[in-house]
């Protein structure tokens, strides 16, 4: 009798043991090749041994048969059920005991990617291991794989344990990884400051002012500029991530002061802005003593610009910006005095309707600059919008203000404002911050020459440029033929967006480390009749055949389409799926019985490129942002296209009306 067709043999052979042919079902081979060899080995000694072999290997005698089972348990230990079966065997613990210089780093890799499942609590840790593994960051010329797994399991152990915190904390401190931020390898650079972030963002209250005053410390900065930023090798995205990390927790230690509002009756905070008045009024200290011109103040307070002239203490009450206002003011007149004094005097020179009035500016500017730069907010999952210009100076918060204050200034008088525009001001403003830091200058001066160019004129030319004209599609004709237009359009973009399904994307798998990822690729088939998708070793550089992604979901069996918080993969309380940015890209298909495809899109393109398409194919309307903005940009394009030769012709709101009929026709020409 012949054998089933489904049944295969595989041959499995190890160093120490004889070779076998183990009878599998091709059923198995298609879910995934590392379960498919985890059964093989579980059944390949026979009963007796069948979830030991693995373990029976590693802890051989043969130093060969160990190091191949340690390659084979690292690449093993990153399927959730091969990992389930090794921990259930007391795995974790043999790896602690395994922890010696020869194979350490399969072993350290095979620990992370157990642990990175989530099965075993990082509580567990013993601190002899946290010590021992400390020992090799601090320990000089260890190899450079330990080290990098080394940091990683720190990192994971702060971020994951509070309790694990102080443990790590009392081993490691920032002067210690300061070290290894000097060398040329950009991994080690990156899993070095990725702990430092992990470090301060756990830092309880009682640490976190030692924190800020060792990530304030020149010589940090420095060396992260010289060797990091300006290293000769360029930055990669996880680096550019960590870095941005870092400037968001540095920004972060403005926050107190942000939202700490001003006591009118504090004497000590009354001094400053006292001292504001008499560096921009009086020079050197008052001969004729304070009490003698406090009857003159209100005048001096509305040269300054302080909106409660009598009282400007009261000008500082509202949170944000509070008292950070007033700090920078305070730097500006102190660190930047002719400047200081320069726009004062200069305003108070001006006619009352166009002065700008500089105590309500740089309040307002302060909390401008505070949202442009997020101040208070966590760093979002993914982004890598850092500016290496903060990392050029001890004082970055102030001098950047600096700048902005009188770019403000210069804005205010090409606009020839009043008052009355002052809104209008600060929005001129924002968009010049905006558009500068978009363009990345890698230093304070570079900023301002790049909001040199930036000036009123040159907005307002970059506005018209960018504006859509929609002047001239206002009356009825058009708008009938913009809705005639439309479903072509809408069809149009459909396509366009099935046709990016069949390319397929590449997505991140969650609950991995970044710096460690694993990814899986989706695509829809030509047909429009089915979903493929499987994992993938590394991030591909184009198309993906669809004979290797061994998974798959036949549209008919999709139910709907759910984004956000819906998702089955965000109702779970992680910091990771809390994040906003990360709710935001997720979306997930339902389908029989019960089940979910979850995924987070690589970026905001993405996610309305799969959610349009997965809508189009369920009959269901486009409803994302790049849909509208698609729709709104054809629609502009093809009437323009259409009014071509209507262009300088005025287009009336209602046709013409139609002539009444001739008396006659002896008009007429009769050809025969």
């Amino acid at each position: 009798m012949p054998p089933p067709s489904d049944i295969v043999k595989v041959a499995i052979e190890w160093p120490g043991a004889n070779a076998q042919l183990i009878e599998i079902d091709q059923v198995c081979t298609s879910i995934h090749p590392s379960i498919c060899l985890f059964f093989a080995l579980r059944y390949a000694d026979g009963p007796q041994s069948s979830e030991c072999i693995l373990l029976d290997r590693i802890q051989s005698h043969g130093i060969d048969a160990r190091l191949e089972a340690l390659k084979e348990l690292a690449k093993l230990s990153a399927d959730p059920t091969f990992a389930t079966e090794f921990i259930n065997m007391e795995g974790i613990g043999t790896l602690h005991s395994l922890l010696n210089i020869f194979m350490l780093a399969f072993t350290l890799t095979a620990f992370l990617e157990l642990m990175d499942h989530g099965i075993v609590s990082w509580d567990l840790i013993s601190l002899s291991f946290i010590k021992q593994i400390a020992g090799y960051v601090n320990q000089p010329m260890v190899d450079v794989s330990i080290l990098q797994r080394s940091l990683a399991i720190l990192e994971s152990m702060v971020l994951n344990s509070h309790s694990l915190y102080h443990r790590v904390a009392q081993e490691i401190t920032v002067g210690q990884l300061i070290g290894h931020l000097q060398v040329s390898n950009q991994e080690i650079q990156t899993y070095a400051i990725a702990l430092i972030n992990a470090l301060f963002l756990k830092a309880p209250e009682d640490r976190r002012q030692e924190m800020a005053s060792t990530l304030a410390q020149k010589h940090l900065r420095s060396i992260i500029l010289n060797h990091v930023i300006r290293g000769n090798r360029p930055i990669k995205a996880e680096m550019a991530h960590q870095l941005y990390v870092l400037q968001v927790l540095t920004f972060n230690l403005l926050e107190e002061r942000m939202m700490t509002k001003m006591d009118p009756t504090d004497q000590a905070q009354r001094d400053v802005i006292f001292e504001l008045r008499r560096i921009a009024f009086d020079g050197e200290n008052d001969p004729t003593g304070t009490e003698k011109r406090k009857a003159m103040y209100t005048k001096d307070y509305k040269m300054l610009g302080f909106t409660n002239h009598v009282n400007p203490a009261m000008d500082f009450t509202q949170t944000p910006p509070g008292m950070l206002a007033l700090d920078n003011m305070l730097y500006l007149a102190k660190l930047h005095q002719d400047t200081y004094i320069r726009i004062v005097l200069e305003n108070s020179s001006r006619e009352d309707k166009h002065e700008c009035p500089f105590g309500r500016c740089a309040i307002e500017l302060t909390r401008m600059l505070c949202e442009i730069l997020q101040v208070g907010e966590l760093p979002n999952e993914g982004c890598n919008d850092y500016h290496p210009m903060f990392f050029t100076h001890d004082r970055a918060w102030e001098e950047f203000f600096c700048v902005c204050i009188q770019l403000l200034n210069k804005t205010w008088k090409e606009m020839r404002a009043t008052a009355e525009d002052f809104n209008k001001v600060m929005q001129v403003v924002r968009e010049q911050i905006t558009r500068a830091l978009a363009m990345k200058p890698s230093s304070l001066e570079q900023l301002k020459g790049k909001l040199r160019s930036l000036s009123y004129a040159e907005i307002l030319r970059l506005r018209q440029s960018e504006r859509m004209s929609q002047d001239d599609f206002q009356s009825a004709p058009i708008i009938e033929l913009r809705e005639r237009i439309q479903p072509e359009i809408l069809e149009l973009i459909k396509q366009q967006r099935l046709n990016r399904l069949c390319e397929g994307s590449c997505f991140r798998k969650l609950g991995n480390r970044r710096r460690q990822e694993k990814f899986w690729f989706c695509r829809l088939s030509l047909n429009h009749k089915v979903l493929h998708y499987g994992d993938l070793d590394e991030s591909p550089q184009g198309e993906v055949p669809f004979e290797l992604l061994t998974d798959k979901i036949p549209v008919s069996d999709i139910k709907s389409v759910v984004t956000g918080k819906d998702c089955p993969h965000m109702k779970e309380k992680s910091a990771l799926k809390q994040n906003k940015e990360v709710l935001e890209l997720a979306f997930s298909i339902l389908y029989d019985p019960d089940e979910a495809l979850n995924f987070v899109a690589p970026s905001k393109y993405e996610y309305c490129i799969w959610t349009d398409g997965l809508c189009a194919l369920l009959g269901r309307e486009m409803g994302s942002d790049l849909t509208r903005s698609d729709l709104d940009t054809l629609i502009s394009m093809e009437m323009k296209l259409r009014l071509l030769d209507l262009e300088n012709i005025t287009i009336p709101e209602a046709p013409p009306p139609v002539p009444k009929e001739p008396s006659s026709y002896n008009f007429t020409y009769n050809y025969g």
